[in-house]
Formats: C-alpha cells, structure tokens, sequence
C-alpha cells in the first residue's frame, strides 16, 4: 500500500463525506429507520455511505472495502482490506448531539495500521500520517491540502486520579462495575469512535467497552490510538485487539495508556 496516497485519499474521502452529513443534519428532517438488528440507519449513512465507497474503489481498485451499511461485504474477507463506517454514532446524528464520526480504516494482517476520524459537527478531525503518526488537524480543512497538524500522544496517567470516557449511548452497570475498580478523577462521556481519538490526545486515559461493536465502528479509532502509542485489548485476557475476524464482530475491549494498570473482571 501507498501510504502517502492512502493519507490524502481517506482525509480527502471523509472530509466529502462530512461535509455531506452536515447537509442532511442540517435540514429540518430526514428519515430514520431501523435495521434488522434494530440500530437506526438515516438517508446520511447511506449518501456518506456510497460517496466513500465510490472514492475508496477509484483510487484503491481491487481492494476489498467491507462497509457497515453493505451487507454483502460482510461476508468477504481478505488478509488486507478497507473498512468503513459512513456514520458512527447514528443516535447522536439523530438526536442532533453532535458526536458522530466518519471513519474509514486500513487493516493489515488483522490490524488496523492506518485510519482517519472526522467529527464533522465537532469540527475536529484525527488521522495518521504516512508514517503511522496520529495527528489531528486544525483549520478550515480544505480537500486537498492539508491545515496544521498536532500530533497526538497519550498521557502519561496517575493511577491514583485517571480520566475515563465512557459511552454516552451504551453506558451499563458492568461497564460502571468496572470502572469502580479504579480510582478516577473524572468521567467523560462520549459518542462514537471520538472516544479512542480523546485517549490519543491524551484527554482521557482509559475508555472500556462492555458491549458489542462492529470492526467498522472501532478501527479508525484503534488505529489512531496505537499512531498516538497506545493500546487496544480484549478484555478477557488483554491480548491484542485483532481484525478480519469472521462476521467482523468484537468482543469486549479496553482502550488506553500504556501507563494504566489496567483490572481483571
């Protein structure tokens, strides 16, 4: 893979495709129903949808690009693959909460080695550079060049006073039961993948997720925690957090700081 030409394509792919999700988000209303497997699904997932896919499949032919509103593609696999989700955090786009997030990542040999985040609504936007460096941009965002970039690192925490970020749609009380077993100085909630990007910048130390996700929801993400040195775990046995897994479901994870101690269940 052409890592330059990788960075410019997905930084230029989701700034279209955010830029087409604020439109529908700004209108007075749009449609929502509800998938088979009763999560919502909006007129913006699918027009960022088909603009993504129709970009990635131009500059990248032959590449499998597994998405989340193409059924079909999930039942393709490929030791190196692009993965996509147009809209993530589809409540927070309908209940206009604003953190919702285009994510389009590169996965090499069961790793997510490259990705971008764009929150549209937040007007920030992370991703890694050619050289596996996570950044984020600031500016105005033009399409084809690039603004002032910052790049990311994680905290170094305090074991004694972390900051956790949870989610603010899938919040439980095993996720609550696991986190009282650390001593936190603040909790944060947050929609989307903007989680992982708040643990890459060091906002955050550590966001654990008790609950189902989907490879598309998390690998933009992962790969801009890891670009910013850090990590992420499967919760049973804090083994690496791997990709192309048959029906592209996660199990339970941690994300976080190297610096964190992290609990047993």
């Amino acid at each position: 893979m052409d890592y330059d030409k990788l960075e410019a394509v997905m930084r230029r792919t989701a700034l279209l495709a955010g830029a087409r999700i604020m439109e529908i988000y700004g209108a007075n209303d749009f449609e929502v129903r509800t998938k088979s497997d009763t999560s919502p699904v909006t007129e913006a997932d699918e027009a960022a949808d088909a603009l993504i896919s129709a970009e990635l499949a131009a500059a990248f032919p032959g590449a499998l690009i597994v998405t989340e509103e193409q059924a079909e593609s999930h039942a393709e696999s490929a030791e190196n693959f692009l993965i996509v989700d147009p809209l993530d955090g589809t409540k927070e786009f309908v209940q206009r909460r604003g953190d919702f997030t285009v994510n389009i990542a590169w996965v090499e040999a069961g790793q997510p080695v490259r990705g971008v985040v764009y929150a549209p609504a937040k007007g920030r936007l992370f991703y890694t550079r050619a050289d596996g460096q996570a950044v984020e941009e600031t500016g105005t965002f033009a399409l084809d060049t690039a603004g002032p970039v910052t790049p990311l690192s994680v905290s170094a925490p305090d074991n004694d006073a972390l900051i956790v970020v949870a989610s603010k749609s899938h919040r439980d009380k095993a996720t609550d039961d696991y986190i009282a077993k650390y001593s936190v100085q603040d909790m944060t909630s947050a929609g989307s993948s903007l989680k992982f990007c708040l643990v890459a910048s060091g906002e955050a130390d550590l966001y654990p997720r008790l609950g189902r996700t989907m490879e598309w929801d998390t690998a933009a993400g992962h790969a801009v925690l890891v670009g910013a040195g850090g990590r992420v775990l499967r919760f049973e046995d804090h083994a690496p957090l791997t990709y192309g897994k048959p029906g592209y479901a996660n199990p339970f994870f941690i994300a976080c700081s190297p610096g964190v101690v992290l609990r047993r269940a």
